[in-house]
């Protein structure tokens, strides 16, 4: 732990009291993930303080247990919204074909028809296969 870590006034970190990693400074403080676990969410209230982990290089909000608010429940046109979100996720825009998993973001598109094509080659198909999909 670093020294730098530990400032439970805020004053070296622009007013937001910080703590180190595992350091849970009160029980009414948690992290989004922690609040989702236990069905709730920050519901639009400030980050009371934060934690620093990998060495100042990133930071947790921390949120007030007792603030926060009960999580929305999926409504049928959320599922919905949802499915066709995941089915462009699954669509190759060159062949068309829906996969079980989602197409790799690095290749644009699904392993068959990157297999065997050249980077510029498969550059070049994806933005026609944009263009053609971009409604005039």
């Amino acid at each position: 732990m670093r020294a730098s870590d530990l400032d439970p006034t805020g004053e070296h970190h622009g007013g937001l009291p910080t703590y180190p990693w595992r350091y849970q400074p009160s029980p009414d403080l948690m992290t989004r993930r922690q609040l989702r676990a236990v069905g709730l969410r920050p519901g639009g209230q400030e980050p009371a303080a934060q934690v620093v982990c990998r060495g100042g290089l990133r930071y947790a909000y921390l949120y007030r247990h007792s603030l926060a608010l009960p999580v929305r429940p999926m409504t049928a046109a959320r599922w919905r919204a949802h499915q066709r979100m995941m089915l462009a996720r699954r669509t190759c825009p060159l062949c068309r074909t829906v996969s079980e998993i989602c197409i790799p973001t690095g290749l644009g598109c699904c392993l068959d028809c990157a297999d065997g094509l050249a980077l510029a080659e498969l550059a070049q198909l994806l933005e026609l296969a944009r263009a053609a999909a971009v409604p005039a």
